[in-house]
């Protein structure tokens, strides 16, 4: 004999309102959505309301971005040509200046290595030394504003004796350093 004991579940479930179970209250099932307690759509709906006010305030920050990433890269690009002509203007100056400082000192070596390749494939070392001290030399000089297009420079020299020389020294870029060098004085 078997002791009592709870009794064992149905063979098969049993449905609401079916076989004496209590009914599940709530609104009735739609069909093709499960129902019960959470129990969850497969999907979220839709939001009906402000679809339109979404989309256009959606597209207007769209159009904002566009509009600040493309007008910012313009600003950028003027902005770098910019900085990038005062930075050879500088350079230009400063080397023009490093340069005639050597020939006004007598220090021929430090001004022959202010000059371009070209300049010194053209003329050794032992030969630049030589001519400009041959030249009258220079006392006093004023570097004047370079031109950025023609990669020019006027300089007003004053040689030995007070006499006034204009100059115009030519500028290359090295293409190894990106700096600045004289390339040719006229």
């Amino acid at each position: 004999m078997t002791a009592p004991g709870p009794a064992a579940p149905p063979p098969h479930p049993v449905l609401p309102g079916a076989g004496g179970a209590p009914p599940v209250p709530g609104p009735p099932a739609e069909p093709g959505v499960p129902a019960g307690p959470g129990v969850a759509p497969p999907f979220a709906a839709p939001p009906t309301e402000g679809g339109r006010a979404r989309l256009w305030l959606g597209l207007g920050v769209g159009a904002l971005a566009v509009l600040l990433c493309c007008g910012g890269g313009g600003a950028a690009i003027v902005g770098l040509a910019v900085s990038n002509v005062q930075a050879i203007e500088e350079q230009g100056r400063t080397v023009t200046d490093d340069y005639y400082q050597a020939l006004v000192e007598k220090d021929w070596s430090r001004a022959y290595d202010r000059l371009c390749d070209d300049a010194q494939r053209r003329e050794s070392r032992p030969e630049f030394e030589q001519r400009v001290a041959a030249e009258p030399p220079i006392s006093g000089y004023r570097v004047g504003k370079v031109d950025a297009q023609t990669l020019t420079v006027p300089v007003d020299v004053t040689l030995g004796g007070g006499r006034q020389e204009a100059q115009q020294v030519t500028l290359a870029a090295d293409p190894q350093t990106g700096g600045m060098e004289v390339c040719g004085v006229s």
